[in-house]
């Protein structure tokens, strides 16, 4: 049986957010109608995460999906020409596929363009639970092959490609980067980031039983969003849905991840990043042990969460020969 994690133990940048929601009910996305929830996140990204930083351009664009279209934004690192070949970063928003949109991560994501020199393509799938698994995943392949055929248009460099997500949103990044099945052709990632990501729904690791309350995401919020996105008698094991179950052995692009202690996804995170190095892949391991997920979109109050952007900014830097 798991005890409350003490406020002592928890990281001296995180814990006035941690106490302040502890302090006023441990509210939780489970608690609260849908479109609720939703308004909650976005207000909670706004509230604590990183002041808008301006960059040389943003263009919010709509893309084909299956039935219909869906948006992506793109952000161009402040300085470039306008007219300049980008190594670029597509990335994928977290919210456990349920909630979350452009606007919960972009400041996140202008951020990132202009300390990595990349430009920034962020996806707007579409949402469960009115559009469950497989959907926003075939949305962000979509998404991908849409940057692939309006590349030049949009000044691009097909050759120097990044995938990066956080939580739900490093699940659907890292299946982009190594199932076959996604693999689009014109498009080889160099390297993915991941930050906090979900890589077991199985839930079958020991962090589950750890952080069962006193945090924003427990076991029982993650079992939640694990109902919304998933249908009834989906096997959890399918490696769109839980890829550390099929990392054994395959050496996969560049990985650049980070893991947090208080964090029911902790133990599948660190187990993913293992799983890498010892097929051979080249792994950048960030373990937070003292903070809870969501360290990214609060960076704005939480000064680890700005530090470990910048180093993966770094990393995409170097992946994509970016001198900065």
């Amino acid at each position: 049986m798991s005890q409350r994690i003490a406020l002592e133990q928890v990281a001296a940048d995180a814990v006035d957010l941690v106490r302040a929601f502890r302090d006023n009910g441990e509210v939780s996305f489970t608690d609260v109608p849908l479109a609720d929830a939703r308004a909650n996140y976005l207000k909670a990204c706004a509230a604590n995460g990183l002041a808008s930083e301006a960059v040389a351009k943003v263009d919010t664009l709509a893309y084909p999906v299956a039935q219909g279209s869906a948006a992506l934004r793109l952000y161009r690192p402040a300085g470039s020409a306008a007219d300049a070949l980008t190594p670029w970063v597509l990335f994928i928003h977290g919210g456990g596929w349920v909630i979350g949109n452009l606007d919960s991560h972009d400041s996140l994501c202008r951020r990132l363009a202009n300390q990595s020199g990349a430009s920034v393509v962020a996806v707007d799938y579409r949402l469960a639970p009115e559009h469950p698994f497989p959907v926003p995943l075939d949305d962000c392949l979509a998404a991908l092959r849409f940057v692939r055929d309006n590349a030049s248009a949009l000044r691009l460099d097909l050759e120097n490609a990044v995938v990066a997500g956080d939580s739900a949103g490093g699940n659907m990044a890292t299946v982009l980067a190594n199932h076959p099945a996604y693999q689009v052709e014109g498009v080889a990632f160099k390297a993915q980031v991941l930050f906090y990501p979900v890589t077991d729904l199985t839930a079958s690791l020991g962090s589950y039983q750890r952080i069962t309350e006193g945090f924003s995401l427990t076991a029982k919020s993650m079992y939640w969003f694990r109902e919304q996105y998933v249908p009834a008698g989906q096997d959890l094991s399918d490696a769109r849905l839980s890829p550390l179950l099929h990392a054994e052995g395959r050496t996969q692009p560049d990985l650049f991840i980070l893991t947090a202690g208080h964090d029911p996804l902790a133990d599948e995170g660190i187990a993913y990043a293992a799983a890498a190095a010892s097929a051979g892949t080249a792994v950048v391991h960030h373990h937070l042990p003292r903070h809870a997920h969501g360290v990214m979109t609060s960076a704005g109050k939480i000064e680890s969460g700005q530090r470990l952007l910048a180093e993966a900014a770094g990393f995409i830097a170097a992946c994509t020969q970016v001198s900065r």
